[in-house]
């Protein structure tokens, strides 16, 4: 991959990344509650937008692989990765990979929790508390 590309995902990123910050503290700042919901708020936007951008690059005036790369893999990658678990999930329902779609959803919540579980435990054990 060419310089040029590595630097719209940069880019890209760093803006998603820090609007991700800005909408979860504000969010969490608005609602004073102790459930995560700015996280919400940024992983369901962050879903819609990368439908809607999914939807807009396959057009033929949309298809620069340029704006994909800026838009979707560097902003909404650095806005919220579950945008892209959302639509990878999407995209196995719409080829009716039923299996496929319940099993992405489910290993990688059930996988998640206990690699957070695991990475916790054993940082724990190696810092003796």
């Amino acid at each position: 991959m060419e310089l040029g590309k590595y630097l719209l995902i940069a880019c890209g990123g760093a803006v998603g990344a820090v609007s991700r910050f800005v909408v979860t503290g504000a969010a969490q700042k608005l609602t004073n509650l102790t459930f995560p919901i700015g996280t919400l708020i940024v992983n369901v936007v962050g879903c819609v937008g990368i439908g809607v951008m999914a939807a807009t690059l396959a057009g033929p005036a949309f298809g620069r692989e340029e704006y994909r790369l800026l838009l979707v893999v560097g902003f909404l990658g650095g806005f919220t990765t579950f945008s892209a678990f959302g639509f990878e999930t999407f995209a196995l329902l719409m080829e009716r990979a039923w299996w496929s779609a319940f099993a992405n959803v489910a290993i990688s919540n059930v996988a998640g929790l206990f690699a957070v579980w695991l990475g916790y435990r054993l940082t724990q054990a190696l810092q003796g508390s």
